[in-house]
């Protein structure tokens, strides 16, 4: 300390001693438990570090404090318009939790330690999205996180900052964008669906293939199957039931009876 600051030092406690009791009511400050108190004598940082928490002491006219909350603070990153590697235009926001790990520097080293990590936030955030491609950020939101965290930490520790945590909250898309990528998963939906219904008509035809194989080597199968049918009919209580009439039965009208009963229409007509 100079000579100026010693006389002005002296004064202020001769005239603290001579407004005693009074002067106590400015001599004492106390500060809460999540709270700290970072002193400057006529400008410069006294020594001992942070004041807190309790009660402390200080010299009226000469010395200043100011308070330093210790507890978690989050905040929301305004959503930031950015083009993705794959050069797709999207809208990100987040959520910052950071708290104050050296009242110090926080006081000491920048002027608003909360205005410039929320400044630092939304620039670090289009920074990673601008190297992540469109699939990346849909699908691995928490690894974006984790760069964002790790990035922040490092640039807020000579400010005394510690992030401790960070979220994406939504990625927005353009209309036109939402658009394609409906169109394309429902249209691979659709070729699944297909896919999907073609392997269940092979294994169904195969199925009938080996059935019409065995009721081939057995006649009398052929003959058990029309009678479960026709039982599975009369369960219903159908009132109509229609008994299946085997072709081969008819073959032989047909080639014996058929050109006589033509014949015999012919004349009749004549």
């Amino acid at each position: 300390m100079g000579c100026i600051e010693y006389v002005a030092t002296i004064g202020s406690v001769l005239l603290m001693i001579m407004t005693l009791p009074f002067s106590l009511f400015w001599c004492f400050k106390i500060v809460q438990e999540y709270e700290r108190a970072v002193i400057f004598r006529l400008g410069r940082l006294k020594q001992g570090g942070a004041r807190g928490p309790g009660m402390f002491f200080i010299v009226p006219c000469v010395d200043s404090y100011c308070k330093v909350d210790l507890r978690t603070v989050s905040f929301d990153v305004p959503p930031q318009e950015a083009l993705t590697k794959d050069s797709v235009t999207v809208t990100v926001d987040a959520v910052v939790y950071y708290r104050i790990q050296d009242p110090l520097n926080a006081v000491v080293k920048v002027a608003n330690y909360s205005n410039s990590t929320r400044l630092l936030a939304m620039t670090t955030l289009r920074n990673i999205l601008g190297t992540r491609n469109l699939a990346e950020i849909l699908s691995d939101r928490e690894a974006i996180s984790h760069a964002m965290q790790s990035s922040l930490d490092v640039a807020t520790d000579p400010w005394g900052v510690k992030v401790e945590r960070v979220e994406i909250k939504d990625v927005s898309l353009p209309q036109q964008l939402q658009r394609a990528m409906a169109a394309e998963a429902e249209a691979t939906r659709e070729a699944r669906a297909k896919v999907i219904a073609a392997e269940g008509e092979m294994r169904a035809s195969r199925a009938l293939k080996e059935a019409s194989d065995v009721i081939n080597e057995s006649p009398a199968a052929l003959q058990l199957r029309y009678l479960q049918t026709l039982n599975n009919i009369s369960a219903e209580k159908n009132s109509t039931i229609i008994f299946p009439l085997p072709i081969d039965i008819l073959s032989y009208f047909v080639n014996n009876r058929g050109p006589k009963v033509l014949t015999q229409l012919k004349l009749y007509k004549t």
